[in-house]
């Protein structure tokens, strides 16, 4: 069997997902029943109408004043400070990291990424007007890099942000990040959606050893870097459609910062609609679950699906392994090794249409478990496999 395995070296590129937050150093060493939806998601640009003072349109080719929309939504952009307890001696007045994050309700709720605020004994939050307060943690999602806080403030000191919708968002349409950048409150940087549809390790380990995956995942070209993580990615309606999470570079400061080369990553927005609520009322969300793991649909070059026996026009997310116990096994898929092997074999299902929706890889598989599934529904599975496409019924775990 291992002279029909298929080992794969990937280069190394340094994704650095979990560094667009900021770790300072210590100055003293040397250097699920779903929940109601969220009634207070409410908007103070109105997103039924321009939002821009003199627009006609929300048309992003025109690129209305980014000016003017920068004084409209950075308001709700917050800077987030955490301090930690990091062992000997330390300065107590010293943040430990730094982040960013937005305002979504009158309520005080921020969202943030969790990377942001992991390890944190306390958080500050500093809003654009010069107020400060202490943030509570509410809730964290690590599969999404999420995470809800809440602030003690008078509401008219709160601006939130208009949430967009994500699944409107396409490949080429303008966007801004506004964020802390190496600190730098208040920046704002732009670009286009390069891609869609990415996929990203999650915070969240596996029961393989692995991790899992975050899906549906928006790639853009607006700089983003450390600092910038949990600022909102905003289109031309000032309308929040991405939360920025992490870079991939190639490059580095002189202090081993990551820095950026145009490929940023923000978690779509849609994500926050459907997880905040469960924050909410449970302080977590629970994400659906199949129990395998597969490869990259760039994997699948020629000589790979020779080696598995495939044709050559096959598109889908191959099989690698079946976690024991999980929902994949209880429904009889087959994978091609056992969990605890690597490199590639044939003999695993190729699931090529979920719920009658054609996939054409891993990452389309993952958006759509984490976009229209949930734990305890059932779905249907078209597999190749052994020459023929058979059906499969399955019930959508949890992930453990």
């Amino acid at each position: 069997m291992m002279k029909n395995r298929l080992r794969l070296t990937l280069s190394a590129i340094a994704l650095a997902g979990i560094a667009c937050s900021i770790t300072l150093p210590d100055l003293n060493q040397p250097t699920q029943v779903p929940p109601e939806p969220i009634p207070t998601f409410t908007s103070f640009i109105p997103t039924s109408q321009p939002t821009l003072p003199g627009a006609v349109s929300p048309s992003p080719i025109e690129k209305a004043d980014l000016s003017d929309l920068y004084q409209h939504v950075n308001p709700g952009v917050v800077t987030i400070w955490t301090y930690a307890e990091l062992g000997g001696p330390h300065d107590e007045l010293t943040p430990t990291g730094q982040g960013s994050g937005f305002i979504i309700d009158t309520e005080g709720r921020i969202i943030t990424n969790q990377h942001v605020v992991a390890g944190a004994t306390s958080i500050e939050v500093a809003l654009p007007s010069g107020h400060h307060y202490w943030g509570e943690l509410i809730g964290t999602d690590p599969d999404s890099d999420l995470a809800l806080l809440q602030i003690d403030a008078p509401e008219n000191v709160l601006m939130p942000l208009p949430l967009g919708d994500s699944d409107l968002v396409q490949v080429g349409d303008y966007v801004v990040a506004i964020g802390n950048p190496f600190g730098l409150s208040g920046t704002m940087t732009s670009g286009i959606v390069s891609a869609i549809g990415r996929t990203l390790t999650s915070e969240r380990l596996a029961p393989t050893g692995g991790v899992f995956s975050a899906g549906a995942i928006i790639q853009t070209d607006a700089a983003i870097n450390p600092g910038n993580s949990g600022g909102p990615l905003l289109n031309m309606n000032g309308e929040v459609v991405g939360v920025n999470r992490a870079i991939r570079t190639e490059s580095f400061t002189s202090n081993g910062d990551p820095t950026n080369s145009g490929v940023g990553f923000a978690v779509p927005v849609n994500i926050v609609r459907r997880v905040v609520p469960y924050l909410i009322a449970d302080g977590s969300y629970s994400y659906p679950y199949l129990g395998i793991t597969s490869i990259s649909g760039d994997s699948l070059n020629l000589p790979v699906l020779e080696l598995l026996g495939l044709p050559e026009n096959a598109r889908g997310a191959y099989i690698t392994c079946v976690t024991p116990g999980g929902p994949a096994e209880d429904a009889g898929l087959v994978g091609s090794s056992d969990c605890d092997e690597t490199g590639i074999a044939p003999g695993g299902d190729l699931i090529t249409a979920i719920d009658n929706v054609r996939i054409t890889d891993f990452s389309d598989l993952i958006s759509y478990l984490i976009m229209e599934t949930e734990p305890g529904m059932e779905i249907l599975l078209t597999i190749y496999r052994v020459d023929q496409e058979v059906e499969i019924s399955l019930t959508i775990g949890a992930r453990p």
